[in-house]
């Protein structure tokens, strides 16, 4: 998706297994901080710029970038630069676990999950009520399936271990159906 963007904008992703001397190097972590994906990768923090995905870039009206708190002003500039080329508003955010979109989109779907997971509410109701009730224009769950609940449950993942926090425990209705590849909206029998 972002070599995508990159190609488009008229840029041509170096090629290999290590990037160049100087480089921005753009990373696209699910749930991590962009320190972390630097660290995990072997990358010089100075050059990593980290741009969020969960959301695919033709459905956004926004880029939302991330630096680590080694990154050059230069690096930073450059992204922004660079990702705003086409007149996107680009919005750089500091270090932090997942995006700010990755956190809300993925705890909103948790949350409806666990609610469908203690009988709550049918899964078609919670979408239903969110839908007529707030006016989002799909419900947690099928916002959960259109992503993809193996990506939410990897963003979900990520932020739980990274910070510790327990509100990004995945909940089980999620992670059993990223895990069996079914539609968060499939009921038990």
């Amino acid at each position: 998706m972002v070599v995508k963007v990159l190609t488009a904008l008229g840029v041509t992703p170096e090629a290999g297994n290590a990037p160049s001397a100087d480089a921005l190097i753009v990373v696209t972590p699910l749930g991590l901080d962009a320190t972390t994906c630097a660290l995990q990768q072997g990358l010089d923090a100075t050059r990593v710029v980290a741009i969020d995905t969960l959301l695919p870039f033709e459905a956004t009206k926004r880029r939302t970038l991330m630096t680590t708190p080694a990154t050059t002003a230069a690096m930073r500039d450059a992204a922004h630069g660079l990702f705003a080329s086409d007149g996107v508003p680009v919005t750089v955010i500091r270090d932090s676990a997942g995006f700010v979109a990755q956190r809300i989109v993925s705890c909103i779907v948790n949350i409806a999950s666990d609610i469908a997971q203690q009988r709550i509410a049918t899964p078609s109701d919670i979408d239903l009520a969110v839908n007529l009730g707030l006016g989002y224009p799909k419900g947690p769950l099928a916002l959960g399936d259109a992503i993809g609940p193996q990506l939410l449950l990897e963003v979900l993942r990520n932020m739980e271990r990274l910070t510790g926090d327990m509100r990004y425990r995945p909940s089980p209705w999620l992670w059993r159906r990223a895990s069996l590849g079914l539609s968060l909206l499939t009921e038990e029998a």
